[in-house]
């Protein structure tokens, strides 16, 4: 194993060095390979965030982030908000400015996080912009896009908590919104989930008004569509009037959908000694969350008719019984995304179920593409002369 390992290693350096020896000739934007050799999760994250700061990609950080695993564990968010203090106070490195340092500490906290294989660190959050509250003070609005979605949802509302996290250590102000500034963000994702896409998790407006007002930081984004919002149009601290599909991604899919996993992040930390006091709310919003979702599942869902296409078939109708019921799994063939039914189950629907048909399910929700399984149970089915197979 260590001979196949060191073969690997050597044929890399071989390429990179016939890549370096190319470079020289000056054909290439640069004269330099930017893409750096990792073989740790550490090295990686460094790397990553070295593109935008070369400074980062150091073996000082390196050193320490591999400290931090051993003192708090391997990919614990503690590590994230160490590593992210620490390169923030230019403990390893200078910056231009301090706005600056704070934002390559947010990057490589988010960076490890996301094991340093995804673009959200440099592209997902684009950065950090100083305005002022109502009363003067400074008050940070952190800049999202598109790209914040391949982080997942708990990553991309964990980097809220490490942004916030250096918000509260610089004595940076809590963000205040007005009630215009809620109502637009309720309204933009609103706008959003039914003209642009559908939202995996779309908040109610309860939901959006009680996290927006709590939140210690604001939500802000790169314009992403044409489309401006139906209302609530040309507000101060709102940067423009289209729709911001990093805003409407963070808030309900990640900040309000993880918020009881939120909290449980937030205890830990807390119970690990660092300080975050403007997350009490989130607490009182998981009790709210619970009762209402206790409300919801007393009701039909009917979420898979309502975005169904005109035309296309409807095997069964909310919780009614007597529905088509599917029996699906997942096999090593199928993947994560897709689901495995029973051949039989195809062919008693005279084949209008195939492999690669799309179906969007009452429970769990989530649509998936079919493929077969002929060791997943059959259907249970009943004939017309009443019998049972």
């Amino acid at each position: 194993m260590h001979k196949y390992f060191k073969e690997i290693e050597d044929k890399t350096k071989e390429v990179y060095s016939l890549a370096e020896e190319a470079r020289k000739k000056g054909l290439d934007p640069k004269s330099v390979v930017e893409i750096s050799i990792a073989t740790n999760l550490a090295q990686r994250a460094i790397a990553l965030v070295g593109t935008i700061y070369p400074q980062v990609n150091n073996k000082q950080v390196e050193a320490r982030i591999r400290e931090l695993e051993k003192e708090y564990g391997f990919l614990d968010q503690a590590v994230c908000l160490k590593i992210a203090e620490e390169i923030a106070k230019g403990k390893f490195c200078k910056f231009s400015s301090l706005l600056e340092a704070i934002d390559a500490g947010i990057r490589v906290a988010f960076a490890y996080y996301t094991l340093g294989v995804v673009v959200p660190p440099l592209e997902g959050f684009t950065h950090l912009e100083v305005r002022k509250t109502k009363k003067g003070e400074d008050y940070w609005a952190a800049f999202f896009s598109g790209p914040i979605r391949s982080a997942g949802t708990t990553a991309a509302a964990f980097a809220i908590v490490i942004i916030d996290y250096l918000r509260n250590m610089f004595g940076y102000a809590k963000y205040d919104p007005s009630d215009i500034e809620i109502k637009r963000t309720i309204t933009e994702i609103y706008d959003y989930h039914e003209r642009i896409t559908n939202l995996q998790y779309l908040a109610s407006d309860k939901e959006i008004d009680f996290f927006v007002r709590n939140l210690p930081i604001q939500i802000e984004g790169l314009p992403s569509e044409e489309r401006e919002v139906s209302n609530y149009k040309d507000l101060e601290r709102v940067s423009t009037n289209r729709l911001r599909n990093g805003v409407c991604l963070v808030i309900s899919e990640s900040l309000i959908q993880k918020a009881a996993k939120l909290l449980r992040i937030v205890q830990k930390l807390r119970d690990k000694g660092f300080k975050l006091p403007d997350w009490d709310f989130l607490e009182e919003f998981v009790k709210f969350q619970k009762e209402t979702a206790e409300k919801k599942k007393q009701q039909a869902t009917g979420v898979y008719i309502q975005d169904a296409v005109a035309g296309r078939p409807i095997f069964g109708h909310p919780s009614r019984s007597g529905a088509f019921r599917l029996r699906y799994g997942r096999c090593r063939f199928s993947g994560y995304s897709a689901a495995a039914i029973n051949p039989v189950t195809m062919k008693i629907l005279d084949d209008f179920i195939a492999v690669g048909t799309q179906l969007k399910l009452e429970k769990p929700m989530k649509a998936a593409a079919i493929v077969v399984c002929d060791d997943i149970d059959g259907p249970i089915v009943k004939l017309k002369d009443d019998s049972v197979i």
